[in-house]
């Protein structure tokens, strides 16, 4: 009988779906952290794993583990080495999150250009005449640079498109005629068409060379562009941009990921008045997190009944699998 080890609270239909899972046993730890579950490794024989680490030391402890299910897409914080060393696979949801993180986004373009959060503080104090500052903006007619056109971008660019923007994309792994369907022009340097982008959306993978975007690359943004990241802590130089808005060198920011979560109190972020803040929320709605949850438990037993699909392990071509 193989024993899961949910390392972190999930959506009450995930657990529902465990209950009636036969041939299982399960154990759920609620608080999402590394310290939470390391002391219970290594009963396990499966992992669902949310968004703390799992290292190679916890891999050792773990001598029956036989798979790993990350209740999203990311694994960054996944040693896939010492899985494959083992020949454990690593499975991913799939295409269940795109449509929150998308519209998360556009939620994060619009508080930006709208100022909401200072807005909301202003209403409440009394301060009324702030509405006649005149310094919010709008989408339409606008300029979004997506930095990748997978999923999540497609979907930002199809909602985008119905606020009246005009969508270019960069990503080396779609082609200029398959941005052409999706009316997106293509960028093939970034440095290109950053200097002409009113928002700069990033929906990319950790690179091992370093941010995505840094001091060079914000110095060629516009004063008044707004640059949202609901992707991946680290993609953006945090010290620069921090900088670049107080130095008035860039309008604003909005910030689903950080790379240190959750943050210092000291952040300097945490007190930029131009930045809006979430907690790595964008894939968290109520529906989102059911898909999610649902997801990884099915992938979990799926593997156990041989019917894993080899689409949703991401180190399918390092391994051998054998449930």
């Amino acid at each position: 009988m193989a024993h899961i080890l949910v390392a972190g609270r999930m959506h009450q239909a995930g657990v529902e779906l465990l209950k009636s899972a036969s041939g299982i046993t399960f154990k759920l730890i609620d608080e999402i952290s590394l310290e939470s579950y390391a002391p219970h490794v290594g009963e396990a024989d499966a992992i669902l794993l949310r968004t703390q680490p799992l290292t190679a030391g916890i891999v050792a402890k773990a001598p029956r583990l036989r798979i790993v299910s990350r209740h999203g897409v990311g694994y960054d914080a996944v040693d896939v080495k010492a899985l494959n060393a083992r020949s454990i696979p690593l499975a991913i949801v799939g295409d269940v999150n795109s449509r929150a993180v998308a519209e998360h986004t556009l939620m994060l373009m619009l508080s930006a250009a709208r100022s909401t959060v200072a807005h909301d503080h202003a209403a409440r104090g009394g301060h009324w005449n702030i509405r006649n500052a005149f310094e919010t903006t709008e989408l339409d007619g606008k300029h979004l640079l997506l930095l990748g056109l997978g999923r999540i971008g497609r979907r930002v660019a199809q909602l985008a498109q119905a606020f009246g923007m005009r969508v270019s994309a960069h990503d080396p792994f779609v082609t200029a005629e398959t941005m052409a369907s999706l009316n997106v022009a293509h960028v093939a340097r970034i440095h290109d068409a950053l200097p002409s982008a009113d928002y700069v959306s990033l929906h990319v993978p950790l690179s091992p060379d370093g941010p995505v975007i840094g001091q060079a690359e914000l110095a060629l943004m516009k004063p008044s562009a707004i640059i949202i990241n609901a992707a991946r802590g680290g993609l953006i130089d945090e010290t620069a941009l921090d900088a670049a808005l107080r130095q008035g060198r860039l309008a604003a920011a909005g910030l689903d990921v950080l790379v240190d979560e959750p943050p210092s109190s000291a952040h300097p972020l945490l007190i930029n008045p131009k930045v809006t803040i979430s907690p790595h929320s964008a894939g968290l709605t109520a529906e989102c997190a059911a898909r999610m949850a649902i997801a990884s438990v099915q992938n979990i037993l799926d593997f156990f009944a041989g019917r894993l699909s080899p689409s949703l392990i991401v180190n399918a071509a390092e391994i051998t699998v054998n449930p």
